[in-house]
């Protein structure tokens, strides 16, 4: 599992790369497009699995793939809206679930996360808690298949570090996918988050000065 300066420096080439070949030519579509010739599904990529039988035209795909982007960053749009209190942030410090249990404390996580190159970790486990408030067994199997897609693929830009284990639990589940068919593969990059990158964003000049601004504020008052 890749971990710390690492996976940063790996996010950094592999960003770089991007911006090349998007200034070069915008032709190469059909590398994103991960579910024309490779099984959606299976890590392995083999071309021959039908893992499920749901299988749509591309047009169709791109406007789900779009109502679901736009769920997902309409629910970051509310928390960037709030703004928390000197003690909130405090209490960020305390533990890493008071700081996820907060909405405002998420978001600037997840700012941080942006700047280490990691901020999918925090993208797949907030796709994973919207997947477990689903109860319509349609749209469950397609978010299953979007978060699949976006972050388990090995073929995504945006794939999170997960070890061999949780694959093949990922695969087993996606055999008759449900709202929890991520849940191993969530607390892993929760603990990967909570041992990796917190102790580093409790250390950072974006809390202390997230703090410290707000402790001049609340003097002021």
């Amino acid at each position: 599992m890749l971990m710390g300066s690492e996976r940063m420096e790996m996010r950094k080439r592999q960003m770089s790369v991007q911006q090349e070949t998007a200034s070069g030519t915008q032709a190469p579509h059909s590398a994103g497009n991960r579910g024309s010739n490779a099984c959606c599904f299976c890590w392995c990529c083999c071309c021959s699995c039908s893992c499920l039988t749901v299988r749509n035209d591309e047009g169709a795909e791109s406007a789900r793939r779009t109502s679901c982007d736009v769920k997902i960053e309409g629910t970051t749009n509310c928390e960037e809206s709030l703004k928390p209190t000197v003690e909130e942030v405090r209490s960020w410090g305390q533990s890493f679930d008071k700081l996820m249990n907060s909405p405002a404390g998420r978001n600037a996580f997840r700012e941080f996360l942006r700047t280490e190159f990691s901020e999918e970790n925090m993208l797949f486990w907030l796709a994973c808690e919207d997947l477990k408030k689903e109860t319509s067994k349609n749209v469950v199997e397609e978010k299953v298949r979007l978060i699949y897609e976006d972050y388990v693929s090995i073929l995504s830009p945006k794939e999170v570090s997960l070890d061999s284990r949780v694959r093949e639990v990922i695969n087993r589940n996606m055999l008759e996918p449900t709202s929890h068919t991520f849940d191993d593969a969530q607390l892993q990059i929760y603990t990967l988050m909570q041992r990796d990158s917190y102790p580093r964003y409790m250390n950072s000049s974006a809390y202390t000065s997230l703090l410290q601004h707000l402790s001049e504020q609340s003097a002021e008052s």
